[in-house]
């Protein structure tokens, strides 16, 4: 089912628009990507969408998930997950402890918890680095713990905020395979935000340039 965003247009605290009304329907096992210059508006874009829009801020238009309206939903009612350039795990926990954080409330029980994590650990390759301080992996291995992170809580929608940027570029095609497949394989839909038509490449599916100037919607 999709993510459908409906003219959705977000103005800034100044109250001009960030940009052009945007129209999308994102496919379930499809990666969309929006592209645009860094300070056109693509983070604030993925953070109206999950329902984390900064103070002062104003999201018009209309927002659709499997045929749910999310407009007025808190973020934590939305299902949708995030991941970001800086892999967004919590430096205070392990990285066993960080996947965990991601589980649904509906998993109940320290075993059926710790079976998920191992099982989301040894599906990122990060076998026996459950109790490792997230400091202490790689960029590429941060990046498939985020991404375990973001699928443990079995979000409907995911959106991805430039996440392969920060990587080493013998790292990145690596890791944008093993992020994109494992997204497509969930058949759930993905908003993909970049500079970098590579990502747009890898990514596959539509591509929608983002410019203060306007949106070409699909």
């Amino acid at each position: 089912m999709p993510l459908a965003i409906d003219s959705l247009a977000i103005r800034a605290p100044s109250g001009e628009p960030l940009f052009a009304p945007l129209t999308i329907q994102v496919e379930a096992g499809s990666v969309t990507t929006v592209m645009g210059p860094s300070g056109v508006g693509k983070t604030t874009l993925l953070q109206g969408i999950a329902g984390h829009l900064p103070a002062g801020f104003a999201l018009t238009g209309h927002l659709a998930l499997n045929g749910r309206p999310l407009n007025g939903l808190p973020a934590e009612q939305r299902r949708i997950g995030m991941m970001f350039q800086d892999a967004g795990l919590f430096p205070h926990l392990s990285v066993g402890d960080n996947l965990a954080f991601g589980l649904r409330a509906t998993v109940r029980g320290r075993r059926a918890r710790a079976r998920l994590v191992d099982e989301a650990l040894s599906t990122a390759g990060l076998e026996g680095m459950g109790d490792r301080d997230p400091a202490t992996l790689s960029g590429g291995q941060r990046a498939r713990a985020a991404l375990m992170q973001s699928l443990l809580a079995e979000p409907e929608a995911i959106l991805l905020d430039e996440p392969f940027s920060r990587l080493d570029q013998a790292l990145r095609n690596g890791i944008r395979g093993f992020v994109l497949d494992h997204i497509r394989a969930r058949s759930i839909p993905a908003l993909l935000v970049t500079h970098d038509p590579a990502d747009a490449q890898a990514a596959g599916g539509p591509m929608i340039p983002l410019d203060p100037a306007g949106v070409v919607n699909t």
